[in-house]
């Protein structure tokens, strides 16, 4: 009798444990099931993203400014990663076609020309070419949504493989920037060259920019003596003429001129289109657009795929008269040496 009061405890006590035990063996199978589901769905939007080698006719060295050490990559792969450092990834894909264009057509120019930055690297990583930010960079930047941000940069690089914006039947200066202020500039009212496919062109779309418009203040002795004036020079009555992109041209102050680069560069304004206004010993600074506004404008880039421009069309409304182009691997390589 004690014997199967026995068995019965133990047998109470293991269908007790056999019920604790099954919410256990039914969650384990089915949360491992759903990493491995997730890990095999990133790998496949990340094999997705992979470009494929064959499209690349030379490989870039690029110099990376925080190591000094040279990365060498294949010339899409450079494109793509300008594109992702250049341009915010959640822009329409026509935009990012075009931004590819001006990538590509960039360093293409470059080794064309056969200016390296050193005698083991094409290309810098920073702003003085074009941003560049390698693979790991780029998915600490982005974390999970790497796979699918890269896979949308590498379709607009894909898709306009091959192809760069030429002029005469070379790579342009694809200059571009953030923002415009309502127009671009053209060049040789910003730079000291007259680039015939650098022209001001109306860029209504940039007002939709959060980059579009910003102050600055600074105190009347810093302005004195940054521009070298008298101290008793103040804003009021400073002359001011326009270039034909509607930015500063030239500013005279307490009986110096200045040019409207000059002026930006020296107080670190975001564009040269800008307005002064004097309150007691402050003056601010309130500018309109980002950059130097040559070339094309990003954020009005944007705004044209947004009204359903193509990247083509895009590309013919910044350049003007000019062509898309395929890209010669034989020209491409035998100049670059």
């Amino acid at each position: 009798m004690l014997r199967q009061r026995w068995l019965g405890l133990i047998t109470a006590g293991g269908l007790l444990l056999l019920i604790l035990m099954i919410p256990t063996l039914i969650v384990v199978p089915f949360t491992g099931s759903n990493e491995v589901n997730q890990a095999t769905e990133t790998q496949a939007v990340e094999k997705k993203a992979e470009l494929p080698s064959k499209i690349s006719p030379f490989s870039v060295k690029v110099l990376r400014s925080k190591t000094n050490k040279v990365e060498e990559v294949p010339l899409e792969t450079y494109v793509a990663r300008v594109v992702a450092s250049e341009m915010p990834v959640n822009f329409e894909l026509e935009a990012l076609k075009a931004q590819a264009l001006a990538a590509r057509t960039y360093i293409t120019r470059d080794m064309i020309e056969g200016k390296p930055v050193s005698n083991h690297a094409d290309v810098t990583d920073t702003t003085g070419d074009q941003v560049y930010k390698n693979d790991q960079e780029l998915r600490s930047q982005w974390k999970d949504a790497y796979a699918a941000n890269m896979a949308k940069i590498n379709k607009a690089v894909h898709e306009t493989s091959g192809e760069i914006i030429t002029y005469d039947g070379q790579p342009i200066y694809s200059a571009f920037f953030s923002t415009s202020n309502g127009y671009t500039e053209n060049s040789e009212d910003y730079w000291s060259d007259d680039i015939p496919y650098l022209k001001s062109v109306a860029s209504p779309w940039d007002l939709e920019s959060p980059k579009f418009k910003d102050q600055k203040i600074i105190t009347t002795d810093a302005l004195d003596e940054a521009l070298g004036v008298a101290p008793t020079a103040t804003i009021q009555g400073a002359k001011i003429t326009k270039t034909a992109g509607k930015r500063v041209d030239h500013v005279t102050i307490g009986g110096k001129s200045f040019s409207g680069r000059e002026i930006r560069e020296t107080f670190n304004l975001r564009s040269s289109d800008f307005t002064l206004q004097q309150k007691g010993n402050h003056i601010i600074f309130t500018t309109k657009g980002y950059g130097h506004g040559v070339g094309m404008s990003q954020y009005g880039a944007n705004g044209m795929a947004k009204a359903g421009k193509d990247y083509k069309e895009i590309i013919h409304h910044y350049y003007q008269e000019t062509k898309i182009s395929p890209l010669s691997k034989q020209t491409a390589l035998a100049d670059r040496k």
